[in-house]
């Protein structure tokens, strides 16, 4: 499987690069079968990502570029911070839940730090750092490699330790939400996790700002029928919000402050 998707990624970079692929080059490539590939380019095209043709594929769409968490942290800021206050009205006392790393949970995790009585399983440094010296808070660390581009601790250990544990709600960040493909990311290893994370969960309430809808990486965490909540900003567009709601899912758009002009005088 790990195999499958490193070829995926790279059939996906050469596409990016190129404009397009053929499926005689790519047998050459990678060692495998013509079959094999056709499926690849199958998969790419159901993502939305790439259109098949006689031979080959070409690019549809480009995947959304991965930043860093510097970068992350000045994209929608206003947005993200919104969203992390609606997000923290679903955390009573007594609670067991999961906050996965990344920048739109890093709001959520400062509103928790004055919470009573919860526990907060996380994968994400920033957000243990966040929590670390809350009174109120009980932090469980996945454990894990670290992924210095997300801050994020993943791999089987991390996986392995959600194994020991049910929670009430996991708040997850995402890369992409599309209403047919679902919620997706960049990385490999992170969805497997996220995956994991949604399994152990009674609840999964996604924290997303409004760019992300519409956009598909190369990684499924899941389909929207495992989501009850999506908390984002008021950018949702009208067919998304319907669309949500069609599947099941429960729309809270948070009320982003919009700062007031200052007077120079």
């Amino acid at each position: 499987m790990r195999n499958t998707s490193r070829r995926r990624e790279q059939i996906l970079c050469q596409l990016v690069e190129t404009g397009s692929v053929h499926v005689a080059e790519l047998v050459v490539r990678f060692g495998v079968s013509a079959v094999t590939i056709r499926g690849d380019l199958e998969q790419l095209e159901s993502q939305g990502l790439a259109v098949r043709n006689h031979g080959g594929a070409t690019l549809m769409r480009m995947p959304p570029q991965e930043h860093s968490m510097r970068q992350k942290d000045t994209l929608h800021a206003a947005q993200k911070d919104a969203i992390g206050a609606a997000a923290a009205q679903f955390v009573q006392p007594g609670d067991n839940i999961i906050i996965d790393s990344g920048t739109t949970t890093m709001p959520l995790a400062r509103r928790l730090r004055d919470a009573t009585d919860v526990t907060v399983m996380t994968n994400g440094l920033n957000i243990a750092w966040e929590l670390a010296d809350a009174p109120g808070v009980r932090l469980i660390l996945t454990g894990g490699t670290l992924r210095k581009q997300s801050l994020s601790l993943q791999g089987a250990q991390a996986e392995a330790c959600l194994n020991e544990y049910n929670f009430d709600t996991l708040f997850l960040g995402v890369d992409g939400l599309d209403l047919k493909f679902g919620l997706t990311t960049h990385h490999e290893a992170e969805a497997r996790l996220n995956h994991r994370m949604v399994e152990r969960a009674r609840r999964v309430i996604v924290v997303s700002d409004a760019s992300k809808f519409g956009r598909v990486s190369l990684h499924r965490i899941a389909l929207l029928d495992r989501v009850d909540i999506v908390v984002t900003d008021p950018a949702i567009t009208a067919e998304y919000r319907e669309g949500l709601e069609r599947q099941g899912v429960t729309v809270v758009v948070a009320t982003v402050e919009v700062p007031l002009p200052v007077d120079p005088g």
